[in-house]
């Protein structure tokens, strides 16, 4: 077994490893950015090694850098974790010239199946079913739309040596054809380093289901049954289960069984994913092979109770496999939540900055089932522009897939994240859907119910219940408190019940409430169902939970106070709740709305970002929709378009600059 793994990556899946490593008493050597210097895993690492500048070019994709600090630590092994050189071939290669091993699939794998084009070719003679699609290499825009055309729209545009929902476009008409190659073509040079695209047919309301397979050096492949991915934003996965509720026992056997055949045709020796596109009918494609360990593990670790990245270094060291295709089984469900540093209220626009707060519920039971977070990050992190906006994995796990729902909700309702934005909201709102819990998903299932974007759920009322008897019991423990400070001119409130009103979202909410004991609380609201409440909490004054029971009902609330008003979230639901006297809220209605800034004819930066190309200058006539120019954030470029017709007045940025959110970049006369 290794003495010492090198882990060539960075964040929540460096941490990971390094647990793993620590529970087989292997040390562990962490590579690191300048932004990453005061990382979470650089203080969890047994050594930790400076590599260069946070752009990724410059550290964590430099294999030269990466191999001196081999050389520098006497790592015996590396594990790539995902992106980044995980599937570079040339990583392996150079390894094995100096006697370190690869905690990966061989060269030969990681070559076939990392490009796509290649890897179609190998599935389709290993009896692999494939998707419709144009014959290699997609070499310009009148190709791509040439090959369309014989395709039928819509197709698929994506990078052959792609990944994680990088340049990959779908394109509906010619227009779209021309600028998705051009877009896609992009994005794989910067991700990948490698601008080849290929097109296949796209098909229409897929479930994207993949297989997670596993090889040892021996011979022996098997897999560890599916992982449903088909909630995706942008071709990136959001939520993940194992496993998939569409699937059954013979289609389950069957992809299972093309799976190990296409990874059997490569002589796959370590975990590694078969990616699948199922129709509504149960036919199944080939999409693609990734040759790594995937973002999405855990569901299917937790599902068969083993550890992935345990297996992988297992293999490496060439021990044969732990167990036979037969007993592989599925005990449980379990879903899983990415946390993502952007802002659903903004069209998911990354939102960088430090975490001032992150607060994350205890792991281990809940409800009825079990919670696992993996996260790389801690409270007083900071979120950087330069790498992919995850916070962390939350996973929900149950003997039901209701109960693995119920799990994970419960435990976004007592996430608290402040300083940046994150997607905990949107998260909770799917996973009240009907349609979501019902497994009635597919991978347009977000444009589908969001068609016009996030904008926050309606209250249901005993979600407008909870709020206001949390804000009143707040605000009556904040004003009981402030009483006791000596020197006081206004007298302390005398004992028994205290009547406020709570304004929230426009509403008016009369309550009375009384303190009992500790955490308790009555609390009557005329203008409620229940009208009359019995409260008990756990909550302290500085908590960012609200939790405890209403007339019995268990709840949770994220919870922080501002400077004016407290803000409660539940699932997709946030209010600011203010809480004062009678008159105090007559006066504050009548208040006016402060009048927004006129921006109707400037262009700002939806986010932080580097500007990546600009299409237009000082003086031209632009139509609506037309490109004016393109931002680049966490790895994914996003176009600006002009929203109407306009003359250019002043371009204020440059290629190549940075830009914060908001800030001006174009203005039109």
């Amino acid at each position: 077994m290794f003495k010492k793994i090198l882990i060539a990556n960075r964040g929540e899946i460096a941490v990971r490893v390094i647990k793993t490593c620590q529970r087989l008493g292997i040390a562990t050597v962490a590579v690191y950015s300048e932004a990453d210097a005061d990382s979470l895993a650089v203080e969890m690492a047994d050594e930790a090694v400076f590599i260069g500048p946070p752009a990724p070019g410059e550290s964590y994709l430099r294999l030269d850098k990466i191999l001196e600090v081999i050389e520098q630590t006497g790592a015996d092994a590396v594990h790539p974790g995902f992106g980044f050189l995980s599937e570079n071939a040339a990583f392996p290669i150079a390894l094995e010239k100096i006697g370190v091993a690869w905690i990966g699939p061989n060269v030969h794998a990681i070559e076939a199946m990392g490009d796509k084009i290649r890897s179609k070719q190998l599935a389709a003679k290993a009896g692999v079913s494939t998707i419709p699609g144009a014959d290699g290499e997609i070499a310009d825009a009148d190709t791509a739309v040439a090959a369309a055309k014989a395709i039928g729209f819509p197709v698929m545009l994506k990078a052959s040596a792609g990944g994680g929902g990088k340049g990959m476009r779908i394109a509906r008409t010619e227009q779209e054809t021309r600028e998705g190659f051009a877009a896609a073509r992009n994005e794989a040079k910067t991700a990948f380093g490698d601008d080849r695209i290929l097109i296949e047919k796209f098909i229409e309301e897929p479930r994207h289901i993949e297989i997670q397979v596993l090889g040892d050096k021996h011979g022996h492949v098997i897999h560890l049954n599916e992982r449903e991915c088909s909630v995706q934003r942008r071709n990136q996965k959001v939520l993940e289960e194992a496993p998939s509720p569409f699937l059954d026992a013979k289609t389950r056997a069957a992809m299972g069984e093309q799976a190990v055949a296409l990874s059997a045709a490569v002589d796959y020796d370590s975990a590694g994913t078969v990616e699948f596109i199922v129709d509504k009918d149960r036919k199944f494609y080939f999409l693609e092979m990734n040759t790594r360990l995937q973002v999405e593990h855990p569901v299917t670790e937790m599902t068969v109770q083993l550890d992935l990245v345990e297996q992988m270094i297992r293999s490496a060291a060439g021990l044969p496999l732990e167990l036979t295709q037969r007993e592989v089984k599925i005990k449980g469900w379990a879903v899983e939540a990415r946390l993502y540093a952007e802002d659903p209220y903004r069209g998911f626009l990354p939102s960088i900055g430090r975490l001032k707060r992150f607060v994350e519920p205890k792991q281990g039971p809940l409800g009825e089932g079990e919670l696992r977070i993996d996260a790389g990050v801690r409270e007083g992190d900071e979120i950087s522009l330069f790498y992919d906006p995850m916070i962390a994995k939350v996973i929900g796990y149950g003997k039901t897939r209701e109960i693995a729902i119920d799990t994970l909700a419960a435990a976004l309702d007592r996430l608290h994240v402040e300083g940046l934005q994150s997607n905990a909201p949107f998260l909770s709102a799917v996973l009240d859907e009907a349609d979501f819990r019902a497994g009635r998903i597919h991978t347009g299932y977000i444009d589908q119910h969001f068609p016009d974007g996030f904008h926050g759920t309606a209250p249901r009322e005993g979600q407008l219940a909870w709020m206001v008897c949390a804000a009143a019991f707040v605000h009556e423990t904040f004003v009981r408190r402030a009483a006791q400070i000596e020197g006081r001119v206004t007298p302390p409130p005398a004992p028994g019940p205290r009547e406020w009103v709570v304004l929230m979202d426009g509403r008016r909410f009369p309550v009375e409430i009384e303190l009992g004991g500790p955490g308790e609380a009555r609390v009557w609201a005329p203008t409620l169902a229940e009208k009359q409440f019995e409260l008990k909490t756990g909550w302290r004054a500085g908590g960012q939970l609200f939790d405890g029971e209403i007339n019995g009902q268990a709840f949770a609330l994220e919870f922080s106070d501002r400077t004016e008003g407290y803000r409660l979230r539940h699932r997709g639901y946030s209010a600011v709740a203010l809480v004062c006297s009678a008159r105090s809220a007559e006066l504050h209605l009548l208040l006016p709305e402060k009048e927004k800034a006129d921006t109707s004819k400037l262009v700002l930066s939806p986010m932080p970002g580097l500007v990546v190309s600009i299409a237009v200058e000082a003086g031209q006539a632009v139509k609506g929709g037309e490109i004016l120019l393109v931002v680049e954030a966490m790895k994914m470029e996003n176009v600006i378009r002009a929203e109407k017709d306009g003359v250019v007045k002043a371009v204020s940025v440059t290629p190549g600059a940075s830009v914060a959110a908001d800030e001006t970049m174009i203005e039109f006369e």
